[in-house]
């Protein structure tokens, strides 16, 4: 558990100091050259807290520099427990929540929560299944959004198509597909799994040809009531469906589909950092915040232009 009463999420230095520590364990690092520890900080009644210059190639940086923080005007105690509630909350939190929680206004906090899921992206690229795992990869689709009735008009978008895969006792990868195709989903199972995975999935007939590339490939026929058989089932990738699917309809309510994949990356990262794996919500927190740098997210003006 996190105690909310920490000074790093009220106190600006505090969080600063916070974050340098789990950004340079071995000291600052120039996000300009890569240089590490050959720098000093600058002092003076001019020079902001936390300012540091490389003494390789001559240029001035803090901790915020090249990550999702970068030339943000709100305090950085405020972004770090904008990190926890996001990183703590099993199902989410909505932007109007961090809009009251934290001061900001709802523009400010919808901007926040959208940089803080861009920093939960998963962005390793070993495969699900492969030696030290458990083996056995699920593999399941599911449509959000809601289907209007007749009359609406013919211009109504579909659900959104999302596909996840969970390895049993392990991690998640999902991703939004813009439809449920043999060929779309083909080159994402033969990416993101190993070849030596058992994977196992519900009836559909689109996973009978892909699953030949793989160890096994077996399944539950759900319309004839089977879940479970031994230790084949979907009910692992099914849960975190569940947990999608009430973080959408509770808190949610609404994912536009431009936007879609950063919410899914969030409920991912949760799922990945979650207590069955003995990570707790500092550690969570933590996690998150290592995981900032170099994903800038700008936000567009209604000129067309990007803005940081």
């Amino acid at each position: 558990m996190c105690n909310l009463s920490n000074p790093i999420y009220h106190d600006a230095d505090k969080a600063r100091q916070h974050l340098e520590a789990i950004r340079w364990p071995n000291g600052p690092v120039c996000p300009h050259c890569g240089v590490v520890g050959d720098h000093y900080s600058i002092k003076g009644k001019t020079a902001r807290p936390g300012l540091w210059k490389c003494k390789d190639c001559r240029k001035q940086f803090s901790v915020t520099v090249g990550t999702v923080f970068e030339r943000s005007k709100v305090p950085l105690n405020k972004w770090l427990l904008a990190v926890h509630l996001m990183t703590s909350s099993k199902k989410g939190i909505s932007s109007h929540q961090i809009h009251r929680s934290l001061g900001v206004t709802y523009k400010t906090a919808w901007f926040m929560t959208h940089r803080i899921r861009e920093a939960m992206t998963d962005t390793t690229t070993d495969q699900l299944g492969g030696p030290g795992s458990s083996g056995i990869v699920e593999a399941d689709e599911m449509y959000l959004g809601r289907t209007r009735g007749k009359g609406q008009g013919s211009h109504i978008k579909a659900k959104q198509p999302v596909v996840a895969l969970v390895e049993r006792k392990g991690r998640v990868r999902a991703f939004h597909v813009p439809k449920v195709t043999v060929e779309n989903i083909k080159p994402i199972l033969e990416s993101q799994i190993h070849k030596d995975a058992r994977l196992m999935t519900d009836g559909a007939g689109l996973y009978t040809k892909i699953g030949k590339g793989f160890k096994s490939h077996e399944s539950v026929n759900h319309y004839a009531g089977e879940y479970v058989r031994g230790d084949i089932t979907t009910n692992t990738v099914e849960g975190f469906f569940g947990i999608f699917s009430r973080g959408l309809k509770g808190v949610y309510q609404h994912m536009s589909p431009e936007h879609l994949h950063r919410y899914i990356g969030e409920f991912a990262f949760r799922y990945n950092n979650r207590a069955a794996l003995k990570i707790d919500d500092a550690a969570r927190c933590d996690a998150a915040l290592k995981a900032i740098e170099g994903k800038r997210l700008t936000y567009r003006r209604p000129d067309g232009a990007y803005a940081s």
